[in-house]
C-alpha cells in the first residue's frame, strides 16, 4: 500500500513509504489535514539505525 511517502527523496521517509500508514511528508497540505480534521500533528524527528540495532 504505497502512501504519500512514495515519492520522496530521502532514504527514511522512502523505507517507510509502503508502510500500512496514512504518512504525509513535512508540507502545508498536512497541516491544512489536520486542521480540517480537527486532529493533532505526529512528528517523526527521522530516527533511523541500521538492522543490527534495531
Amino acid at each position: 500500500m504505497p502512501n504519500r511517502l512514495a515519492h520522496e527523496t530521502s532514504p527514511y521517509l522512502l523505507q517507510h513509504a509502503d508502510n500500512p500508514v496514512d504518512w504525509w511528508p513535512w508540507s502545508p497540505e498536512a497541516f491544512a489535514e489536520a486542521r480540517r480534521r480537527d486532529v493533532p500533528v505526529l512528528l517523526s524527528v527521522g530516527y533511523s539505525s541500521c538492522h543490527w540495532c534495531q
